[in-house]
């Protein structure tokens, strides 16, 4: 699948100090070193049916600083990401809109893109659509029930009678909760709303996750052979998907703090029936995003959309800079006065883009390695730009060449200033 066009991104004078990132699993910071001057980064993607909010694009744009760090501290990377269009909420919004599910993801897909575009967001070098997957991820159920580790469960509404649904089970091949750290009862708590299915008869485990579900009476489904003509599971098309683009475990997972349980578990607990010691290294996960009190969601309606205010003629520097000035870590929620506050920051940066300021930039690097604190870098930045801005307010932004701190805000932020 096509992705989107990258900025062009010009690293200067590697500063070879590692990326140090928060990792959910060990609650500890870990040093990004990858293996031979490779690190391989892979983003849980989009389900495209309502995109692109800013729950998404605070992902994003996270996921977006972590390559231009790591590349900034010497370090190739390899990114891989996926999309999900072929999932129960995809699926039913088709279905209540009367529009072709592979309509709806197409035309939701390339809003992302547009999305991700206007935020010089770095394209991932592998973006594949979950439907594309299709004959590796069979190959993956044939191989888990091959070693024992899947399983079938009778069901009363497939297609075909006698035809059943494929479960991992946790118990044999499964490593359940060892991303998250969370209790049993606190994973019963959120399994069913997000994704999981904990009542359903025939289930070895409540937590085992669905591998393939056979066909459905008006679902899409693909011929399996001795498998069952169906559709795979959720967490099964991210293990495809990072597995045949960077092999497991690769360097770090990035996604929302939602998707550390069941999503991240789930996906660790498929790599170890694999065989593989883990799914990733480090795991890192990106606050909530609210809105008028609630966590922005497609199921409440509360939503800011990135596509939204660029139309209405916001700048998308502005829109970066309210993501920056908040801990990718922490939750938080979105007043339209961030956006006041922003476009006055670019402003400033923008009538100072000319000075040079190496101690600026190096104190900037630095922040950023210390599990991105962009709330550092931007007061650092805001005391660069307060002594060197012209004093005259209305004075016309620089049109000259940009001095290294401009430069810096591009290469490191996707903030072109001059």
């Amino acid at each position: 699948m096509r992705s989107w066009s990258s900025p062009e991104v010009v690293i200067e004078n590697v500063l070879r100090e590692p990326l140090r990132l928060f990792d959910t699993c060990s609650q500890s910071k870990r040093e990004i070193v990858g293996t031979d001057g490779l690190a391989r980064i892979y983003t849980c993607g989009i389900t495209p049916y309502d995109s692109t909010h800013l729950g998404h694009a605070a992902t994003y744009h996270t996921a977006d600083l972590v390559r231009r760090v790591l590349q900034d501290s010497g370090l190739r990377v390899q990114a891989a990401q996926n999309v999900t269009d072929v999932d129960d909420p995809l699926l039913e919004r088709a279905a209540n809109t009367g529009v072709d599910w592979r309509e709806l993801a197409r035309e939701q897909s390339e809003l992302f893109a547009s999305d991700m575009e206007h935020l010089r967001i770095i394209a991932p070098e592998s973006y594949r659509l979950v439907s594309e997957e299709i004959a590796g991820i069979v190959e993956i159920v044939r191989e888990l029930a091959k070693a024992g580790y899947a399983y079938r469960v009778p069901t009363e509404d497939a297609l075909h009678a006698g035809d059943e649904d494929w479960y991992l089970d946790l118990a044999a091949g499964g490593d359940l909760g060892a991303v998250c750290g969370m209790s049993r009862e606190e994973m019963l708590a959120v399994f069913g709303e997000r994704g999981g299915d904990p009542q359903r008869p025939g289930k070895r485990g409540q937590f085992d996750p669905l591998l393939w579900r056979v066909a459905r009476e008006g679902e899409p489904s693909w011929d399996a052979d001795e498998i069952g003509a169906g559709r795979p599971g959720w967490h099964i098309g991210c293990v495809r998907i990072a597995g045949s683009s960077l092999e497991l475990p690769f360097d770090v997972q990035i996604g929302g703090s939602d998707l550390a349980f069941p999503h991240h578990d789930m996906c660790h607990s498929h790599a170890k029936a694999l065989g593989k010691t883990g799914f990733a290294g480090v795991y890192s996960h990106v606050g909530m995003v609210a809105l008028d009190g609630e966590k922005m969601s497609k199921s409440l309606g509360n939503l800011v959309f990135v596509s939204k205010l660029v139309a209405g003629g916001e700048d998308p520097r502005a829109i970066r800079l309210v993501l920056l000035s908040q801990h990718y870590r922490r939750d938080w929620e979105w007043r339209d006065e961030m956006l006041v506050s922003a476009r006055e920051r670019l402003n400033n940066y923008r009538r100072a883009a000319a000075a040079d300021d190496p101690e600026t930039c190096l104190a900037v690097r630095r922040a950023l390695r210390d599990d991105l604190d962009t709330p550092q870098a931007l007061r650092l930045l805001d005391a660069w730009a307060q002594k060197h801005a012209p004093k005259d307010e209305a004075a016309e932004a620089p049109v000259s060449a940009p001095g290294d701190v401009a430069r810096l805000c591009d290469s490191l932020f996707g903030l072109r200033l001059a």
